[in-house]
């Protein structure tokens, strides 16, 4: 009986352990949040409220636990993505995007990110930025309605 036991409680201990290590927000790291804020403004590219709330749900969680986060920055960018996660109104989650966008461009410029360049692309309709992996345009303040609308203005290499 005893040998069952610590049979189970070896089993156990291995799966939870291996839970862990594949838990996606366990030790993030900071370039693993670019590639969520991407997902957010792909989202909010298709018009999609619903993604890019639960995808700003994630975001959060990663930024909880990522390594070498400045704690200034896990702040701002918290507050941008809890916004974007609390609503499912795609113009409100547009307009949270904005601050969002400048946020991760100055932990872009502070931590690196990305081995790849990140484009800092202007919207002139809207007076506001975002960020993108690539130089094509595509507006996520204007969606399909102005698909094309923005030029480069910055990229971080």
């Amino acid at each position: 009986m005893k040998k069952i036991f610590l049979i189970v409680a070896f089993v156990a201990t291995f799966f939870v352990q291996n839970g862990f290590a594949q838990d996606p927000t366990h030790d993030s790291k900071p370039d693993q949040l670019l590639d969520l804020y991407y997902q957010i403004k792909d989202a909010l590219v298709k018009g999609n409220p619903t993604l890019a709330a639960n995808t700003a749900e994630a975001f959060s969680k990663s930024a909880l636990v990522a390594k070498g986060l400045p704690e200034a920055d896990r702040k701002a960018l918290l507050k941008d993505a809890s916004s974007i996660s609390a609503t499912k109104d795609l113009k409100e989650q547009r307009v949270y995007l904005a601050e969002f966008s400048e946020h991760m461009f100055a932990l872009a410029k502070s931590v690196k990110l990305s081995s790849d360049p990140i484009y800092k692309i202007y919207c002139p309709m809207k007076k506001v930025n975002w960020l993108s992996k690539e130089s094509a345009i595509k507006n996520p303040y204007y969606g399909t309605a102005m698909l094309t609308c923005g030029k480069v203005t910055e990229t971080l290499k």
